[in-house]
C-alpha cells in the first residue's frame, strides 16, 4: 500500500527491504514508545523511503532509534532547547529542521498529526494531518519549511 501510494505521487523515489520484527521492536524498546500504526505499516513494507540521491523521505529503523536518542540526550541541547522527549522524529527536511509525532503519555503516540521541529527557533509546528499527508505534502511541496 505504501510504495503504491508513494509512486502514485513520484516515480524519483525507492525503497528498502521490509524491517524486521526485531528493527521494529527496536525502535520501541530504546525510545520507549509505541510506534503509530500507519508508520508500523510502512516499515512492514519498507525500512525507509528514499529519493533518487539517497536522501530519505523516511527514515530508516535505525537513523530513527540513532537520531532520536541523540537529541533527548545531547547535553549541549539542554541549555537551549525545550526536551524532546514528547517528540518523535522520523524525516528531517534537509535544512535542520525535523518532523515528528508528539507523543502525548506513557510513550504513546495518540494522535497521527505531524508536526516541524525548527531548529532555529525551537518551534513546533503542525504541518499534516497524517503519514499519509505528510508524504504527499511534501513530495509536491505543500508542505515546506
Amino acid at each position: 500500500m505504501w510504495k503504491e501510494y508513494v509512486n502514485s505521487i513520484s516515480k524519483e523515489h525507492h525503497f528498502k527491504d521490509p524491517a524486521t520484527k526485531f528493527e521494529i521492536t527496536q525502535i520501541q524498546k530504546e525510545l520507549n514508545i509505541v510506534l503509530p500504526e500507519e508508520l508500523a505499516a510502512l516499515f512492514n513494507e519498507t525500512n525507509g523511503i528514499f529519493d533518487n540521491w539517497n536522501c530519505p523521505l523516511i527514515w530508516s529503523t535505525p537513523q530513527i532509534i540513532k537520531d532520536n536518542l541523540f537529541f533527548r540526550n545531547f547535553e549541549d541541547y539542554r541549555d537551549i532547547y525545550m526536551p524532546f522527549d514528547n517528540l518523535f522524529f522520523f524525516s528531517d527536511a534537509g535544512n535542520g529542521d525535523l518532523f515528528c509525532y508528539a507523543i502525548l503519555k506513557n510513550g504513546t503516540i495518540e494522535k497521527k498529526d505531524i508536526y516541524v521541529w525548527n531548529h532555529e527557533d525551537d518551534s513546533r509546528t503542525w504541518v499534516a494531518a497524517s503519514l499519509k499527508h505528510f508524504i504527499e505534502g511534501w513530495i509536491t511541496g505543500n508542505i515546506g519549511v
